[in-house]
């Protein structure tokens, strides 16, 4: 996906060096934001393998997400990809699915005056044990688009402000937008915080795919994805090696600059692999940039296509989504930075 190459070449060229919660270094930008036409094909990225474990961890997560579900004691059978922030149990301290299915409505004293809220009879709320009661958002959204598809209110949110102060880790894909333009839905995405290496190729195809399931249901063809990432970041390292590009970024960049053609990028990485102090033993590969720019080097293959099964946001299931002529690079190693 030319894409997102072009999202990586402009956060390393134009980012900043940014320490961070994690203790491994950034490259950061600000407000970056591409658009994909889902039309052209299903944006699975090919410049690395995203197929096998990957694709089924990416898929399973977002049956969860649909789901609804505050824990992810079935979901850590298939991925491990949520394990560092779950509690023993499964339990996670932030919410995603569940906020787009079961969002927290103010009750009594909390609703201040003149405030208007759904009760228990409305068609999108449901009473919970306890009493509780939540909105389910992402419901709304599908019965809108078959009920009023030029609504500009189908917005769905992850964010709790309380929820984010304390979570071990808050939403970073944090609130989406559908949009209606003749017979295409439109999907916009707005994320707080992106790893561009590991997260963003997981988030464009777990929206694309949300895109084309909620589209089925509707009686609408895809459309364009967009994606704004508000600080997009390239992981570049623990203690000296992330160090070192806070003296070293500018140099990187102005070879960057020099950049003529797409082999190029593998003279910058021999440089920077030459020049840079080697990663800690048992810390390799926090350093993202060096195979990000063997990505640069890499011509995006066709994109494949998915085939989608009748499938609701109730019941999509793993079984219901086929992947057809995916053909990818090899694949990359990068290091989650928790």
């Amino acid at each position: 996906m030319r894409q997102y190459l072009e999202l990586v070449e402009s956060a390393l060229s134009g980012g900043v060096y940014k320490p961070n919660r994690t203790g491994v270094d950034t490259i950061s930008s600000f407000s970056e934001q591409y658009e994909v036409d889902l039309q052209e094909g299903y944006p699975l990225l090919t410049t690395k393998q995203m197929d096998g474990y990957r694709w089924n961890s990416m898929l399973h997560e977002v049956c969860w997400y649909l789901s609804g579900e505050e824990h992810i004691r079935e979901l850590r059978e298939e991925t491990k990809i949520w394990d560092a922030w779950a509690d023993d149990e499964g339990h996670l301290d932030t919410a995603y699915g569940r906020f787009w299915r079961r969002y927290p409505i103010p009750e009594g004293e909390a609703r201040l005056e003149g405030e208007s809220w759904p009760d228990e009879t409305h068609r999108w709320v449901t009473e919970e044990e306890g009493g509780r009661l939540t909105f389910d958002q992402l419901q709304y959204v599908v019965d809108t688009l078959s009920d009023s598809p030029n609504s500009r209110r189908l917005v769905v949110n992850a964010w709790h402000p309380a929820n984010a102060t304390i979570s071990t880790l808050p939403p970073c894909h944090y609130s989406f937008v559908f949009n209606v333009q003749g017979d295409r839905l439109n999907c916009h995405l707005t994320q707080r915080s992106g790893d561009i290496a590991l997260g963003v190729p997981f988030n464009v195809a777990a929206y694309a795919l949300l895109t084309k399931v909620v589209a089925t249901q509707t009686g609408f063809e895809p459309g364009t994805f967009a994606h704004t990432v508000v600080d997009a970041h390239v992981y570049c390292g623990r203690g000296d090696r992330g160090e070192w590009y806070a003296d070293n970024l500018e140099t990187l960049q102005s070879r960057l600059a020099d950049v003529d053609d797409r082999e190029e990028y593998r003279a910058v990485r021999e440089w920077l692999e030459s020049e840079a102090p080697a990663e800690a033993d048992g810390e390799n590969g926090y350093d993202h940039v060096p195979n990000l720019l063997e990505q640069l080097t890499r011509e995006p293959n066709e994109r494949p296509t998915l085939e989608l099964g009748d499938a609701t946001i109730d019941d999509l299931s793993y079984e219901d989504v086929e992947l057809h002529g995916y053909d990818s690079h090899a694949p990359l190693t990068f290091s989650v930075a928790e």
